[in-house]
């Protein structure tokens, strides 16, 4: 099963694919304001592209595990996706992705967006593996 990792951010949304197994991750690219409808388009595109099985949206939680102003903005964009694409779409916590994902040695925060996907889709992965 193929797996696309989605952490959706405003200005820049990271994806990272898994292999056809569901054991590697890695990072693909970053679509730029996609919640507009050429960032839309390009998003849908590399959905097509990379024919997952599954999508899987980090989910910004608090610290504290609640929902806040970030992850309702998230959850938005995920029912503008569910209504544009026929995939199944599911959240994953997704909390401390971005920090790991800037403590590598990318030295860009462009492609950190990416490999943030990665991190959450290694952490996905490892869940549903048990």
């Amino acid at each position: 099963m193929r797996v696309l990792a989605v952490d959706y951010g405003r200005a820049r949304t990271g994806l990272a694919v898994s292999d056809e197994t569901g054991v590697l991750a890695r990072p693909v690219t970053v679509v730029e304001r996609v919640r507009s409808e050429e960032g839309m388009g390009r998003m849908l595109r590399e959905i097509g592209e990379l024919q997952p099985d599954r999508i899987v949206v980090g989910m910004p939680l608090t610290l504290r595990g609640e929902h806040g102003r970030q992850a309702a903005e998230t959850l938005d964009f995920i029912h503008e996706l569910e209504a544009r694409c026929p995939i199944p779409i599911e959240t994953y916590d997704e909390r401390f992705t971005t920090a790991m994902a800037e403590r590598g040695p990318s030295g860009s925060r462009r492609k950190d967006d990416a490999v943030a996907a990665a991190h959450l889709l290694e952490g996905y992965l490892r869940r549903l593996a048990g």
